[in-house]
């Protein structure tokens, strides 16, 4: 498994929002789909609200999140 650092921004009528989320996927496209998920049931947006800008694999010693990290290094 790797670890994809997702950034984009929420672009809602009354709300503007940037985001940054840290997913464990396969593939990057199986990262996007994640986020679209989590990010619609958490906030209540739809998908053509929700535009990426950036997908990209981070190295394990550079996972900011403290339980992918122990996830994916096993420490």
């Amino acid at each position: 498994m790797k670890v994809f650092k997702v950034s984009g921004e929420i672009c809602k009528p009354n709300l503007k929002t940037r985001f940054k989320k840290e997913i464990i996927a396969i593939k990057p496209e199986h990262a996007i789909e994640k986020v679209y998920t989590e990010l619609g049931s958490k906030h209540r947006v739809k998908r053509f609200q929700i535009k990426i800008e950036k997908v990209e694999e981070v190295p394990p010693q550079e996972i900011e999140n403290p339980l992918l990290k122990k996830l994916v290094t096993g420490e």
